[in-house]
């Protein structure tokens, strides 16, 4: 990067990280069963809503009980079940129609990052009527109050329960449009551990190292608090005690409730710290071969805390220190590159591969260009890269038989 762009990346992030404590970041309040999201409606004097989820969640019954619960309260509940995995822009119009057509005052986003980040952004549709989602794009597009939303994690990795970030694909550009604003954070999330339990394997993988991820970015970047550095720490600690756990056996509740806890702690630190170059390539990735984002993650990860080198070294290294990862007395250098060690062990342990065989070298120039629009000023990294500098990251993700 040359350094007049290195110097208005880093002048935009220190101001940025000097404006911190004035934005108005808010927790969601925090319900333990989907039972008890009832109540919460009728305190709010609502009883009409929008469940947003995905057809596969609603026919393997997990949304039965809410849906049964809210019957018995005297709520109304119209179902959204079209959301895709990475959605998509027409995902979130026929979740505005219906939540106009049916007449709801608040929604209910039931599921993983993708039911949630469309419920989101449907409120902002609601909320800017005259604005199309991609011109929600980027940083404070929204600002203003949207429909009461419950998230409720079926994941534990995300950490979309208490972010101010969705994500939206544009199917005819195959383009990402992150949108982060506060109206976004949801207003309450449940954290009920039963609607994980007996998450396929390869989907806790990769969710589990998609929290992994919130909380290492946060941590290694440029506008770290303590409270955000304590978020990461906690859930890099919960992640490393439960996260196999989880992988190995779905059923075990200790270790579900355990990594629904990680996620929010991990979604906490990077709403307010920001992600990295991982999340741009991740979400180009995305949205130009629908590569899940937590699995695109996991793959990338490793790549980028070896090519930070010794940038990252002194966080990465207090990070492995405190989730005992590596040894109190272990000097910098050798904890982090411990710690880089233990995430490339964690993928081959779950069978996360170690590269994504869907790039095209021909894509890769237009592919690091999305990702270092999205990542540039934004994204307080450790170490500033321009878009000719983040191609060569694309070829290192490429099964080795195809790089150049």
């Amino acid at each position: 990067m040359n350094p007049f762009s290195r110097l208005f990346c880093r002048g935009y992030q220190i101001c940025f990280r000097l404006a911190l404590p004035l934005l108005p970041y808010r927790q969601p309040e925090l319900l333990t069963a989907v039972t008890d999201i009832p109540s919460l409606l009728q305190r709010e004097h609502i009883g009409r809503v929008l469940l947003i989820t995905d057809a596969p969640l609603r026919a393997l019954g997990l949304t039965q009980e809410l849906e049964k619960a809210l019957s018995q309260a005297g709520i109304a509940c119209a179902v959204y079940d079209g959301v895709v995995p990475n959605p998509t822009v027409d995902n979130v119009e026929q979740c505005r129609a219906l939540y106009l057509e049916s007449g709801a005052q608040a929604m209910i986003a039931f599921g993983g990052g993708s039911p949630m980040d469309c419920a989101k952004a449907a409120g902002a549709r609601i909320a800017r009527p005259q604005k199309a989602v991609q011109a929600m794009g980027g940083l404070l597009k929204v600002l203003r109050k949207t429909p009461l939303l419950i998230a409720v994690p079926t994941t534990a990795g995300t950490g979309s329960e208490t972010t101010l970030a969705a994500v939206i694909t544009d199917p005819a550009t195959h383009y990402k449009y992150p949108i982060n604003d506060f109206a976004l954070i949801p207003d309450a999330a449940v954290l009920d551990y039963h609607v994980t339990l007996g998450l396929p394997k390869q989907i806790t993988a990769t969710t589990g190292m998609d929290a992994l991820t919130h909380a290492v970015e946060a941590y290694i970047g440029r506008s770290t608090t303590k409270l955000t550095r304590a978020m990461a720490e906690e859930a890099v600690t919960l992640i490393a005690k439960y996260l196999l756990r989880a992988y190995r056996d779905g059923q075990d509740a200790e270790a579900r409730t355990q990594m629904l806890q990680a996620a929010y702690d991990a979604g906490i630190a990077f709403t307010r710290s920001y992600v990295g170059y991982v999340h741009g390539v991740a979400h180009s990735l995305g949205g130009q071969y629908g590569v899940p984002h937590g699995l695109a993650n996991a793959v990338i990860l490793p790549y980028f805390l070896e090519e930070y080198g010794p940038s990252c070294h002194k966080a990465l290294a207090r990070l492995a220190r405190k989730a005992g990862i590596a040894e109190e007395t272990s000097a910098d250098e050798p904890a982090a590159r411990a710690f880089i060690a233990w995430v490339w062990e964690m993928n081959r342990a779950m069978e996360i591969p170690s590269c994504t065989p869907e790039i095209r070298a021909a894509d890769i120039p237009a592919l690091a260009a999305h990702a270092a629009k999205e990542s540039n000023p934004l994204y307080p990294v450790p170490k500033l890269m321009d878009a000719r500098e983040l191609e060569t990251m694309y070829y290192k993700l490429m099964p080795k038989e195809d790089t150049p």
